[in-house]
C-alpha cells in the first residue's frame, strides 16, 4: 500500500465523474458518520487542512464541515477503493456528524 501526497495529481479518482462519494468513519469504534461528495478540488484541501471539506450538491459548493457548527471532522487515514472511485475516510470528530445532532447521519432504521 502507498501512501499519496497532497502534491500528487489526483484525478484518476475523478476520472468517471466529477463528484465521487465520501464515507466518513469514526477512527476509534468504525461507526459510520455520514456520507457527502468530493470533488478534485475539496480533496486536495481536505488533504491538506487535515480537515473534512466536501463539495455540498445542494448548495452546489464547497463546504468545510463544521465551519458553522464547530463539529470538525479532523482526519485521520483516508482511503480509496479498488476501482478508485470512492473514498474512505477515518476522522476524529469534534462533535456530531448529523445537522439533527446524531453522532451519526445513519439512524433510520429501513429493515
Amino acid at each position: 500500500m502507498t501512501e499519496i501526497k497532497k502534491e500528487t495529481d489526483l484525478s484518476f479518482l475523478f476520472a468517471k465523474s466529477e463528484l465521487i462519494p465520501a464515507i466518513v468513519q469514526d477512527v476509534e469504534d468504525g461507526t459510520v458518520l455520514m456520507l457527502a461528495y468530493m470533488n478534485e478540488s475539496t480533496l486536495k484541501e481536505t488533504l491538506e487542512i487535515k480537515k473534512c471539506v466536501f463539495y455540498s450538491r445542494s448548495r452546489k459548493k464547497r463546504w468545510l464541515k463544521g465551519e458553522t457548527s464547530g463539529n470538525y471532522q479532523n482526519v485521520e487515514e483516508m482511503y480509496y477503493d479498488c476501482d478508485a472511485d470512492t473514498l474512505l475516510i477515518k476522522v476524529r470528530s469534534d462533535g456530531p456528524a448529523c445537522h439533527t445532532g446524531s453522532r451519526s447521519c445513519f439512524f433510520n432504521r429501513l429493515y
